[in-house]
């Protein structure tokens, strides 16, 4: 946990921040390893969350593919994503750190509404940052968080996207360092943010390793695929398999209306080497550092960064990135809709959508993470499908 993966990470803060990430980062080096916090997260995995998510075998997938195909079904979770894993593991740190309001980011609404959750169990405040652009699409998200006694704090900078929602956060969190915890969504922000949501995500890809060497009895799968915007979901089914080179690891990101045309969120594709949100990672920028904006019909992958753990795993070799464009996407949506009875977020549809670029034998497992349901896209999906 020394805050680098490979040339990536670190943390890169304002000097009015750097009490409260040393303290974080005490806290993660204290409390998180303790019995007593391990107890408590993983009674609530079981008993709130309900973990574990099922591995199900998608029969009718598989047969149109010609592999075996399983699907980690994060969607089952209780608020509907894997977030409320981290959000959990989360709230219990800041409770235990002394913390009496927590402050969190939000795009396609389902890390608000963990945290909104999470706060409603703890009897917390929470104050949770929404581009308008966001809030607009995702409006359902929007009145759970609402229901839940969060205030949802809409942001009118830049696209009104996930970016700007962060950076509202991290500025609110600048002027309230004393009471405030700022809970982050994803793999991103400073040290020790990026390891301690992939580490409260790994839940994920251990019960994949258990699920499979039950069911097949081998625990790596061919291939795993998660999609990626900051990583949460795709750290949390990943970590296990890091060093098992037999498994290949595809992270499926935005690709928007196409890498070439600039409306896109494909950082992977195209970002360079620079600073974003307290970290060192690849980012979309011009040649004079400027962020640009991105481009995504996924809210929850419309960002112009991509955590350090993703940037480090596809310089290397270790991960492929395969931009997704919105119609491959919702394509791969109304695919498994269709012959599973499974409607996807969009953001998993990203994952679901790696599947005809395969090219694999009939003994090949193949395991995608589905890491939300569709509940809070179907207007888009509405808009866009004929039914």
């Amino acid at each position: 946990m020394n805050g680098y993966y490979g040339e990536f990470g670190g943390a890169y803060i304002p000097e009015i921040l750097h009490r409260c990430v040393s303290e974080l980062e005490e806290a993660c080096r204290t409390i998180v390893p303790g019995e007593d916090f391990r107890r408590e997260y993983e009674d609530l995995l079981c008993h709130y969350v309900g973990r574990p998510s099922p591995l199900y075998h998608a029969k009718r997938l598989s047969e149109k593919y010609g592999c075996k195909i399983y699907l980690k079904r994060e969607d089952l979770n209780h608020t509907g994503a894997h977030k409320i894993n981290n959000a959990i593991g989360q709230m219990l740190l800041a409770r235990r750190m002394g913390k009496r309001r927590i402050v969190a980011e939000t795009g396609a609404g389902q890390h608000g509404v963990a945290t909104a959750t999470v706060c409603a169990l703890a009897g917390m405040d929470c104050k949770v940052f929404m581009g308008e652009t966001d809030i607009k699409r995702q409006r359902v998200n929007v009145e759970k968080m609402k229901m839940l006694g969060a205030e949802v704090v809409p942001v009118t900078s830049g696209n009104g996207t996930l970016k700007d929602a962060t950076s509202e956060a991290i500025r609110y969190w600048c002027c309230h360092p004393e009471d405030t915890y700022y809970l982050i969504g994803s793999t991103v922000g400073p040290h020790p943010y990026p390891w301690l949501v992939a580490h409260l995500q790994s839940v994920i890809g251990r019960e994949i390793a258990t699920q499979l060497a039950e069911l097949e009895g081998d625990f790596r799968p061919d291939y795993l695929i998660a999609c990626v915007g900051g990583g949460s979901n795709a750290a949390g089914t990943i970590l296990r398999f890091i060093d098992e080179p037999r498994v290949n690891i595809i992270l499926a990101e935005a690709g928007g209306k196409g890498v070439e045309t600039g409306q896109t969120a494909a950082t992977l594709a195209l970002g360079r080497v620079g600073i974003l949100h307290g970290s060192r990672s690849y980012v979309i920028q011009n040649e004079d550092g400027q962020v640009i904006e991105p481009y995504s019909i996924s809210a929850g992958l419309d960002y112009p960064g991509v955590g350090p753990l993703h940037a480090h795993l596809v310089t290397t070799g270790r991960a492929k990135a395969i931009p997704i464009n919105d119609d491959e996407a919702l394509q791969a949506a109304y695919e498994l809709t269709q012959l599973e009875g499974i409607i996807p977020a969009l953001e998993s549809a990203h994952a679901l959508a790696v599947l005809p670029r395969l090219k694999t034998k009939p003994d090949d497992i193949v395991v995608v993470t589905v890491s939300g349901r569709g509940d809070k896209d179907m207007d888009t999906y509405l808009d866009l499908f004929t039914i």
